[in-house]
């Protein structure tokens, strides 16, 4: 692949910097990477990194404008773009925006998202609405939402890669997301990892107790994507 590419964007006054990963031909599809609550991190750029080097075009999103220094910053940053359900995914239709218009993708491009984390969520939020995706894939992402799905209204795949020991989703939350699911007639799988907490993809050490990375969980869960993948987006 080539460098990471700044991509300029705004949501209303919000001015906001994607980052772009190429491949080194012909894109097999267009993937839009939503960060963690962090932002843009070194694991995040590391997934995009190996998408363009699988053939895939990948946009890493902008959440807020700026890098949160501390994650009290960042839980500030991300309560502020998730006052309302509309503001936040306003704020999501803007990076899909972003990557549609890029010259590098046509009009016979597939489109999918990815996300960890607050990603995750995000990327299933754009799915829930009927964003013309071909595929949303959360990784250790948040299942809760303020505006379930209608019936009928998710066109995109659906593949969650979920911790089943992640203390900030609970079991009663992934019964609710399956039943979501079900509800709208959404095309779906969920793969769960016994003993797997939050963060799984992120081999970076933190402080944050709910979190931890395993080799395994990240393993399979790539792997269960690039089949995903591998299946639609021919």
């Amino acid at each position: 692949m080539r460098n990471f590419d700044p991509v300029f964007y705004e949501d209303g006054d919000t001015r906001l910097s994607g980052f772009l990963a190429r491949p080194d031909g012909k894109a097999r599809a267009a993937i839009l990477v939503f960060p963690t609550i962090m932002n843009l991190t070194a694991s995040v750029k590391d997934k995009a990194r190996e998408l363009a080097e699988a053939g895939y075009i990948a946009l890493i999103a902008d959440f807020y404008g700026s890098a949160p220094e501390n994650f009290d910053e960042a839980r500030t940053a991300a309560a502020a773009i998730r006052e309302t359900p509309d503001s936040y995914r306003q704020r999501l239709r803007a990076a899909l925006r972003a990557l549609i218009s890029l010259d590098d993708v046509d009009d016979d491009c597939a489109i999918a998202t990815i996300g960890f984390c607050m990603g995750g969520q995000a990327a299933l939020e754009l799915a829930r609405e009927g964003a013309p995706l071909a595929a949303a894939v959360s990784f250790h992402g948040l299942l809760n939402t303020e505006q379930p799905a209608e019936k009928n209204a998710i066109s995109a795949r659906i593949l969650v890669c979920h911790g089943d020991a992640d203390p900030m989703v609970p079991r009663s939350q992934v019964v609710s997301f399956w039943e979501e699911m079900d509800h709208a007639g959404a095309n779906w799988h969920f793969h769960s990892y016994g003993g797997v907490k939050h963060g799984f993809t992120n081999p970076q050490p933190n402080d944050n107790p709910a979190t931890a990375y395993d080799a395994s969980a990240d393993q399979q869960s790539w792997a269960a994507m690039h089949a995903l993948f591998d299946e639609i987006l021919r």
